[in-house]
């Protein structure tokens, strides 16, 4: 069966994310613009994943647990996860690897936690917006420990893409999947040899805004609708 999907979405738990991202709305959003499957991917953090889930589950939405991690490298990784449990593990792991510094709002913007009708029970009071002390490799494995997908964010950016970062994709990753901002961007990089192009690779929007949510652009091809057999296609 053939899934539209944006497996990159923020709530407004990320700081840059506009305070319109709450579960419901990102839900009907989605659901305006036909998609079958998202994933929730706030910075270093997954507190808003199981309300969007469950709000998911109501209005018939397949909802994955993720984080957009940010590495030591200064690298930006989707990470998807099976379940709220291996979701929930894998930030308490990015936590301790978070440096000890609250978020100042006024300069980075409010991080805020929902609750299923869209009301803010708190606000997230760790810095979110900064490098965790995790390698790429440090986070690859961990990722593979918990069943996961790890994938490298808008590879073809100019800020926090793992070119941009490091120049190269290193080898010893053995992930199979890439992300992408643009088709020219990923074209480009294929064209002149720095991607190879025997990778999966895949179009999220990294919405911060409800307009941002993709319409029916990116396709993923799987057997029957579960999240498991969704990750297991990405891996």
């Amino acid at each position: 069966m053939k899934i539209y999907t944006d497996f990159h979405i923020h709530t407004a738990l990320s700081p840059c994310g506009d305070s319109d991202m709450t579960p419901n709305n990102i839900i009907n959003m989605a659901k305006i613009k036909g998609l079958d499957v998202i994933a929730i991917t706030d910075h270093n953090s997954c507190e808003n994943a199981l309300v969007c889930i469950e709000v998911g589950k109501k209005n018939g939405l397949l909802v994955i647990p993720g984080m957009e991690l940010q590495t030591r490298e200064d690298v930006h990784v989707v990470c998807l996860f099976n379940d709220i449990d291996s979701a929930m593990n894998f930030q308490d792991y990015v936590y301790s690897k978070l440096p000890p510094l609250k978020n100042n709002e006024n300069l980075f913007g409010e991080q805020l936690v929902f609750d299923q009708e869209d009301n803010v029970i708190c606000h997230n009071e760790r810095l979110l917006l900064t490098a965790s002390d995790l390698t790429l490799n440090d986070a690859f494995n961990k990722v593979n420990e918990l069943n996961g997908a790890f994938i490298p964010a808008h590879v073809d950016r100019d800020t926090f893409g793992i070119i941009y970062s490091l120049g190269f994709i290193p080898k010893d990753l053995t992930m199979s999947t890439l992300e992408y901002s643009s088709e020219e961007g990923i074209k480009s990089l294929v064209n002149r040899g720095i991607v190879e192009k025997n990778y999966n690779f895949i179009h999220s929007s990294d919405a911060h805004y409800l307009e941002n949510i993709l319409e029916r652009q990116n396709m993923v091809e799987i057997d029957e609708l579960k999240v498991i057999n969704i990750i297991n296609k990405l891996k």
